[in-house]
């Protein structure tokens, strides 16, 4: 199986049963580089995909505290080779695929000629750019699709209709359905209008749909149930490990369990 359809897998999987899939998400590094290996085994034992921000220093779609957490991986000297090295050293990985959530910079300075075949030996499955057009996205689509890899597709509550249908049939491992305009970090109340959005998301999707952006509690997450395959928990889970809290005894209290 393509790590691409591994996650595509994962999420199914874990959604069949009725409950959103958990997208677990933690910056690289942070709080302390140190510990990069234990959170990751701990939000991967409790999630069902994990996303593994690359911090960056000018990180557009981020809320104060995915923005909080990049300036302290990146003092602590955490970058994309940082990261794919470590991984790719890993006595054991997670059970759950891997993504990497990076802006595009990054990328281009590692290299996309080298990049793909780097993040397959690391283990991770594919890429979310919230920083790159669908329009400019060709080479990164092909480079990564030679290793098999994704690249998730964003949309947002103000996609017009033709251009959503273009973004899911492209979108590879999910589609992010981004819950707000703006940025990560504010709590969503989950209105009718956001179930909504989603339902007609899902209904022009190939691959899952999981939202994000806002999610914090078990009740927002029961209320997504039916609405969407997964839901990406970030800013939450950062302030959780920040807080040197357990992170997998939350997404477990997410589901409600």
């Amino acid at each position: 199986m393509l790590p691409r359809e591994e996650v595509v897998a994962a999420i199914r999987s874990a959604s069949a049963g009725g409950q959103p899939a958990l997208v677990g998400f933690l910056t690289a590094g942070f709080p302390r580089k140190e510990d990069f290996a234990a959170h990751l085994a701990a939000v991967g034992a409790a999630a069902d995909v994990v996303e593994i921000g690359v911090p960056f220093s000018d990180p557009m779609a981020d809320g104060m505290t995915i923005q909080r957490s990049s300036r302290s991986a990146l003092g602590q000297g955490v970058s994309l080779r940082w990261i794919l090295e470590t991984l790719a050293g890993l006595e054991s990985r997670p059970r759950a695929p891997l993504l990497l959530m990076s802006y595009l910079n990054p990328l281009l300075a590692y290299g996309l000629e080298r990049l793909p075949a780097a993040a397959r030996k690391a283990g991770v499955g594919g890429f979310i750019v919230p920083d790159l057009p669908f329009e400019e996205s060709d080479e990164l689509r092909a480079a990564l699709g030679a290793e098999g890899l994704a690249l998730v597709q964003m949309v947002t509550p103000v996609t017009p209709p033709s251009r959503l249908a273009v973004l899911c049939s492209a979108s590879e491992g999910f589609v992010y359905a981004v819950t707000m305009t703006g940025t990560t970090g504010k709590s969503v109340a989950v209105p009718d209008g956001v179930l909504a959005y989603m339902d007609r998301v899902r209904a022009v999707s190939p691959v899952p749909v999981c939202a994000g952006f806002g999610i914090r509690s078990a009740e927002q997450v029961a209320r997504m149930a039916g609405h969407v395959d997964g839901v990406v928990v970030g800013s939450a889970l950062v302030e959780v490990l920040e807080r040197g809290e357990d992170p997998a005894a939350f997404l477990r209290a997410l589901r409600g369990t």
